[in-house]
Parts: C-alpha cells; sequence; structure tokens
C-alpha cells in the first residue's frame, strides 16, 4: 500500500484518484451540491469539538473540513473552472489586501480599527462587483442566526443602526408584548411572525454588544442546558428512576439542584 506524505498536495492526489473510473464508485458520483450537503454538518462537528475543548477531536474535525473543501477544488478542476492554485492566490491576495495596515501602508492600531478599515476593503470589492444591494454579499446558505447578525452589520456599517442598548432592550420588549397579542388573537401564523421578530431584536443586542456571536451564545445556553438535563437523568438513576416517572414538578426541584451543582455563580432566580 502506498504510503502518503502530510500535506495538502497528497490529499489532493488521494481525492483525485478517488474520483478517477478506478477510483469509488460513490466519490464518483457527488457533485458540487450533494458534496456540499455534508459541509454543513464537518463544520457543526468541528465546533462541537471546539465548545468541549477537545484537542483530539479539533485536529480531526479540522482534517474533515479540509478534506470537504479540496473535494470541491477536485470537482472544479474536473470541470476546468478553477485549479487549487487559483483558490490560494485568490485568499493569499485577499488577505493582503484586506490587511494594508500589515502588508501596506494604512494604520489601524485597535481591533475595532482593524474591523472598519476592512469593512471598507469589501466595500470597495462590493462596489467592484457591482451588486445589486449591499446585503448581496450576505450568502443565503449562512445559519440563520449567522446570517441575521450579518445583515445586520451590514446595514450598520451605513449608519442603520441603534444608539444604545437600552433602545434594543426596548424594542425586545416591544416585541415581546406583539408576540404575547398575537397569541391572545389565536393567530398561529401572527405568533410565528412576531416570534420570528423577537429573536430577530434579540440578535441584534448580542451583535451590538460585540462580545460574543448569536450562535456562540446560543451553543453555550444549550450546552448548559444539557449539562444541567443529564444532571437531572443521573440523579434519577441513582434512584433507580426513569424521566417519564417523574412529574414536572419533580423535574423542577432536580433543574433547581443541577444549577446550583453546576453553576454555583449565578444568581438564584429562576431561569429555563
Amino acid at each position: 500500500m502506498k504510503e502518503y506524505p502530510p500535506t495538502a498536495g497528497a490529499l489532493m492526489e488521494i481525492l483525485h484518484k478517488l474520483r478517477s473510473p478506478e477510483g469509488c464508485p460513490w466519490d464518483r458520483a457527488q457533485t458540487a451540491e450533494s458534496f456540499g450537503a455534508c459541509f454543513a454538518g464537518e463544520a457543526a462537528e468541528l465546533l462541537d469539538a471546539i465548545d468541549r475543548n477537545d484537542s483530539a477531536g479539533i485536529r480531526e474535525e479540522c482534517g474533515d473540513v479540509l478534506m470537504n473543501v479540496l473535494f470541491q477544488i477536485v470537482l472544479a478542476e474536473e470541470q476546468g473552472l478553477f485549479t487549487i492554485d487559483d483558490v490560494w492566490r485568490e485568499i493569499i491576495d485577499k488577505m493582503v489586501r484586506r490587511h494594508a495596515h500589515i502588508f501596506g501602508d494604512r494604520k489601524a492600531e485597535t481591533p475595532e480599527e482593524v474591523a472598519a478599515l476592512w469593512q471598507e476593503m469589501k466595500s470597495k470589492e462590493h462596489k467592484e462587483k457591482k451588486a445589486q444591494s449591499v446585503l448581496d454579499d450576505v450568502k443565503h446558505y449562512l445559519s440563520p442566526l449567522n446570517r441575521a447578525e450579518k445583515l445586520q452589520k451590514k446595514a450598520a456599517t451605513y449608519g442603520f443602526d441603534w444608539t444604545m442598548e437600552t433602545d434594543i432592550l426596548e424594542k425586545i420588549r416591544e416585541e415581546l408584548l406583539e408576540t404575547s397579542m398575537a397569541m391572545a388573537s389565536g393567530n398561529e401564523a401572527l405568533v410565528d411572525e412576531e416570534l420570528g421578530d423577537l429573536l430577530f431584536a434579540v440578535v441584534n443586542l448580542i451583535r451590538f454588544r460585540k462580545r460574543a456571536n448569536s450562535e456562540e451564545l446560543l451553543r453555550k445556553a444549550s450546552l448548559k442546558f444539557e449539562s444541567r438535563f443529564r444532571f437531572i437523568e443521573k440523579e434519577l438513576q441513582q434512584t433507580g428512576r426513569k424521566l417519564e416517572d417523574c412529574s414536572f414538578e419533580e423535574m423542577e426541584a432536580l433543574w433547581l439542584k443541577a444549577k446550583n451543582a453546576l453553576s454555583p455563580t449565578e444568581n438564584s432566580s429562576d431561569e429555563k
């Protein structure tokens, strides 16, 4: 069996072989669209490994993500669309161009100044492409939370933004009230719409605070929920009981116990 060196070139050679007439029937059957559908799952597994601070998992999932990217390049090379050298050239040029404060004569000494310079470069590129809208480069394939945040950021660069966190909080209260009124009306379609508006407003507050993105905070909240619910399961297993044997009130008491055991620094107010 041939031994391959640990290089991107070796992986490209393997992928080309898998796509060859003598290669793997499954790999030969893939298209950019069918294989692209796998990418979101691989990216999610990488994020999960990062959340768990699993260095071995991060290493493995980085490889899977890289393989997915290189597979797309192999498909493009087969169709004569572009080569891996074209990809390297484009991303290198972009990184140098958008870091003019490092590779050029522009000045940017803080993260905020760097972000402004980056946006300036992106806007210039956007104009050169003659897009129909400044929102065109906010891709539809992004997750809904990520896309909502990027749409808000893009609009904010043109001055369409809030000035204070308290204003966004008031907007969230307004959307919450409208959701409550929609629920009282019994109009389910309107409830769905108002819930979407409420979620969008919450994303706006997270984006405005510039501390973390929406997906990062939601991942952390999900992990916290998961750890607490697993705590409930373990507590029940120790007494020989199952979830289906418990009332909501019993699980609520165990939830509060989990909260105190796993997050002692949190305040004592109820949160579910």
